[in-house]
């Protein structure tokens, strides 16, 4: 009889007190340790599935992308029009409320930060990062599509957007309370809606 589900739960356990212990300790003193006490293992039973706490943090990263996918997914599961599309993209990605998760935003910002020092994170950070990017200009496109605009500038509205929601997040984890609260999703939606609407017809 095969282990594998098992493995695939354990590792999913590890990486999820990963999370919670970047959260509290920040990625430095998130010892293997502190992860093994925070997953409820012996340490050695994370080196049994992860040889080391980068390697770790790289499945964490694919782990955050697939439930940022899945809250999108989720939120636009009644969407009739590509705007609507569009509009839960940027709830899902910005918004408060049900599925949104504090700790899974200053994880992603720790994760930018080890992605410039450590070439395994950048390499899978940037695939995710590439994944959103398309998926973004898709739901541009079709938006746009949809009001008959021009496509020509898709790809820098979508550029524009992302670094949008990536200053967002480091703003939320680095200085919370700063910014007004509830700002990001409403006001990313105009930026883009104002865009779209002064964007020359097809």
């Amino acid at each position: 009889m095969s282990r594998r589900p098992n493995s695939e739960q354990r590792r999913a356990q590890i990486v999820a007190a990963l999370l919670s212990t970047m959260a509290e300790h920040g990625y430095e003193k998130a010892t293997i340790q502190l992860i093994a006490r925070q997953a409820g293992l012996a340490p050695g039973l994370l080196h049994y599935h992860f040889k080391t706490k980068v390697e770790i943090l790289v499945e964490l990263v694919t782990t955050l992308a697939e439930l940022s996918r899945a809250r999108y997914e989720g939120l636009a599961a009644g969407a009739l029009t590509a705007e609507q599309r569009l509009l839960a993209y940027i709830t899902a990605r910005l918004g408060t409320g049900e599925g949104a998760d504090g700790h899974a935003v200053a994880a992603w910002v720790v994760i930018g930060a080890e992605a410039v020092r450590q070439p395994e994170v950048r390499r899978v950070y940037q695939e995710a990062v590439g994944a959103e990017l398309v998926l973004i200009e898709s739901l541009l496109a079709g938006c746009m599509g949809e009001q008959g605009r021009r496509l020509g500038q898709v790809p820098f509205l979508a550029a524009a957007l992302l670094a949008f929601m990536e200053g967002a997040f480091q703003l939320a984890s680095a200085a919370p309370g700063v910014m007004p609260s509830g700002f990001a999703a409403g006001t990313a939606a105009q930026l883009v809606q104002r865009y779209i609407a002064a964007e020359a017809p097809a």
